[in-house]
């Protein structure tokens, strides 16, 4: 019979050096997966937000659809329908909705 105390003082405590390239790819992966493709599309949007320009029909992250009138360095005035104008932050202009209502036109 082979003795169990023998075998558990034989297993290194703490999972020894066997651990850690376990947990670098692990750090490898969730980078790879969930960090570089929030980067990408930061800078996309960044690029977007910098190429709109007076005029653009533009659909806000709130789902409000408008007409470019005036731009400044953060900020963006829209008109909405009727000669209604509101101010919106340029972050606020979503670049999938306004890329897909590009499209639709």
């Amino acid at each position: 019979m082979i003795n169990l105390t023998i075998l558990l003082q034989a297993a290194p405590a703490g999972g020894g050096f066997g651990t850690w390239p376990l947990m670098l790819g692990m750090i490898a992966i969730f980078y790879v997966f969930m960090i570089l493709p929030q980067m990408r599309k930061r800078k996309k949007q960044t690029a977007f937000t910098k190429s709109i320009g007076v005029g653009d029909k533009i659909v806000t992250s709130s789902g409000i659809h408008g007409k470019i009138t005036k731009l400044d360095d953060t900020t963006a005035v829209i008109e909405l329908e009727e000669s209604q104008k509101m101010k919106i932050e340029r972050s606020a202009i979503s670049m999938d909705m306004s890329q897909a209502l590009k499209a639709k036109s």
